[in-house]
């Protein structure tokens, strides 16, 4: 009996010295934080846990979603070995040396292993081949965890096997329930703390939808509060080394400063811009908010001045939704740069919306004949596609002809500037409208 108690003591003693994100882990589905939409009733994956069948799952997702935690939580409740491999520092003969021992265990005892890769894009093509025939052979369940998008990084054979879950940024209800669990629950810190509203919210900001850095955040500032039962921001900044961002995600702080960070763009400013976009991280603005931002921008206030500006923005919003923050911080750094630096010209949001406004206003017209679909049985019969002359073959590939219905032939809805290489393209569409003009 002595030896029993002293078991169960050692046990809680090493428990009580594990971080506050390993003891609060979940150990049901239903003690998942966020996820909603892969956890809900009649899931896939809740209906493969409830069946407890043989499963091979890619969880897709940004750090901090619970890939790993829902992994564990999984092999807990289907009572299956849980085996972890990193893809940084396994190779093949650890891959399939854990696959052999789970083959033997299944054999000779009849235990299930679940075999947990991490950052499974890192797996080389060999690798993830040797993959395959526990996966056929469902001599493991396999659940893989991907930062990045697996159409890119996953062999096809792996991925056609398997179930893709993907998996949301936790919001910031649901890193608050998160937090108020882990004060409350014995295994975290049991009632002992409690964190101000302000507090709370700080933590929740500079968790940035993560629930293991909102844990780990909260038990660094019990730590630094001594003994003071409520934690206050103070602590948090102390704990953390953050202060604290005045900014309301939902109020006027949010406007003003994403308003702010849109002109110092426009005005060409990127020192300005920078400050602002800073402030939106800190605060943990949603980066794929600040990504549509930066993209809409690209063509609002640059546009034909400089192309490739579009072309910069898409790749750091991409790079937002691969890398994620931190290290994505850097991509949007070098979008809003390049953006607050190029030519600008505001002619392509122009000529859309005088475009629209025409066709709001009812000015549509009729598709001029020599340009209607004449492909069917009977066109010819109605004169669709009569006249029609191929750019191709005339000099420049520009046909005299009209192409605009009647009611807005004539209309000259883009009016280039003459800012960087929208200079080339205004001497471009002046000759070709002139052409053009002939055929009318």
């Amino acid at each position: 009996m002595s030896e029993t108690l002293f078991d169960d003591a050692g046990a809680e003693a090493q428990r009580s010295q594990e971080p506050l994100p390993v003891r609060m882990r979940p150990r049901t589905l239903d003690e998942v934080a966020g996820q909603g939409h892969l956890l809900g009733a009649g899931s896939p994956l809740r209906r493969l846990v409830e069946d407890d069948a043989p499963m091979s799952l890619f969880l897709w997702g940004p750090p901090g979603t619970g890939k790993t935690t829902l992994a564990s939580v999984v092999s807990q409740v289907t009572q299956r070995k849980f085996v972890e491999l990193s893809a940084v520092s396994a190779g093949v003969k650890d891959v399939r040396s854990v696959i052999d021992e789970a083959r033997r265990q299944l054999g000779m005892r009849g235990t299930r292993t679940l075999l947990f890769v991490d950052e499974v894009h890192r797996f080389s093509k060999t690798q993830q081949d040797a993959l395959l025939p526990a996966v056929e052979n469902r001599w493991v369940s396999f659940i893989g965890a991907t930062t990045e998008n697996p159409f890119f990084s996953v062999v096809s054979p792996l991925l056609s096997r398997s179930l893709l879950l993907t998996l949301e940024s936790l919001t910031d209800d649901d890193v608050r329930a998160v937090l108020r669990q882990a004060l409350a629950d014995e295994r975290g810190l049991n009632g002992a703390y409690r964190l101000s509203t302000d507090a709370e919210s700080h933590v929740v900001r500079l968790a940035g939808g993560d629930a293991r850095r909102a844990l780990t955040y909260l038990e660094a500032a019990a730590l630094v509060s001594g003994e003071n039962a409520e934690v206050s921001v103070e602590d948090v900044e102390r704990a953390v080394d953050r202060h604290a961002v005045h900014y309301d995600r939902s109020g006027d702080q949010h406007y003003d400063v994403v308003s702010a960070f849109i002109k110092s763009m426009r005005g060409s400013d990127p020192d300005a811009a920078l400050h602002y976009l800073a402030r939106m991280i800190e605060a943990g603005e949603d980066p794929r908010f600040i990504a549509r931002r930066i993209v809409v921008h690209a063509s609002e206030d640059v546009g034909m001045a400089d192309p490739t500006a579009l072309q910069v923005a898409m790749s750091a919003a991409q790079a937002v939704e691969l890398v994620g923050l931190p290290e994505a911080r850097i991509n949007l750094a070098q979008a809003v740069i390049h953006i607050a630096l190029a030519p600008k010209s505001n002619a392509v949001i122009g000529a859309i919306d005088s475009a629209l406004s025409d066709v709001r206003n009812g000015r549509v017209g009729a598709v001029p004949a020599h340009l209607r679909d004449s492909h069917y049985r009977g066109a010819s019969d109605l004169g669709h596609g009569a006249g029609y002359k191929y750019a191709h073959d005339y000099p420049g590939g520009v046909a005299a002809q009209q192409y605009a219905p009647d009611v807005v032939a004539g209309q000259e809805y883009y009016q280039p500037t003459t800012h960087g290489a929208e200079r080339r393209y205004s001497e471009v569409l002046q000759r070709i409208r002139g052409v053009l003009r002939d055929g009318d």
